[in-house]
């Protein structure tokens, strides 16, 4: 892993990508020399990492859409190295990506790059009907998490959106520097309209809306070399 900056710094960055929602650039081109204003006016980044290495991503699944899941005879599994402990809450490795993290109000977005969970993700079983959401990416600019829709083993879909990710929830940054870890806790998520969309249709319901609260994500991540 490469570190730019102290790693208790690069670790609140890395925490910070997966909750921030930021807006798009404008490029304009200059007067002169064909740059953009952007090139021309992008301060030094904060905190900069150009491998992501371990921990997880998990979600403390929200009673109510167990519930609502039970209701509608549907099981919720686990997908090639995920976990669903017996506390409720669904845990996906982080596998790669990379950050850079700016000033808030210096860039726009003021967080990029992307954490990837390739080899895992979760399951929706309801009779014969078997739906697979893996190889999850959070996407900062957007404050999205995307991955691979596969139904009854047959890929429908790449690079879906699947949940927002609503940093508004977020508790205060707790670093472990016993065992090289930070832990970034409260970030809300929730349904996307394309995923519900994308359910209801398989299972053949009406029952899930978009802004559906899925659970509460809990990001740890290594931040020693």
């Amino acid at each position: 892993m490469n570190f730019r900056i102290p790693a208790a710094v690069a670790a609140t960055a890395v925490l910070a990508f997966g909750v921030a929602a930021c807006g798009d650039d404008e490029d304009t081109e200059s007067a002169s020399g064909g740059a953009t204003a952007a090139e021309m006016t992008t301060p030094e980044p904060v905190a900069q990492i150009d491998e992501l290495t371990g921990r997880t991503t998990a979600v403390a699944l929200d009673a109510g859409f167990v519930e609502a899941l039970e209701s509608l005879k549907v099981a919720p599994g686990p997908v090639g190295d995920a976990e669903i402990t017996e506390e409720g809450s669904a845990v996906f490795p982080i596998t790669s990506g990379n950050v850079t993290y700016y000033k808030p109000g210096t860039v726009s977005p003021f967080v990029q790059g992307e954490i990837n969970h390739e080899g895992s993700g979760l399951s929706l079983t309801a009779g014969e009907k078997v739906v697979e959401l893996t190889d999850f990416v959070i996407d900062p600019g957007a404050s999205v998490l995307t991955g691979t829709v596969s139904v009854d083993g047959e890929v429908a879909a790449e690079s879906a959106p699947l949940f927002f990710l609503d940093g508004g929830t977020l508790e205060p940054l707790k670093v472990n520097e016993a065992d090289g870890t930070a832990v970034l806790q409260g970030t809300t998520v929730e349904l996307k309209a394309e995923a519900a969309d994308l359910l209801n249709e398989t299972f053949g319901i009406d029952d899930l809306a978009e802004g559906l609260t899925i659970g509460v994500a809990t990001i740890t991540v290594n931040t020693g070399a």
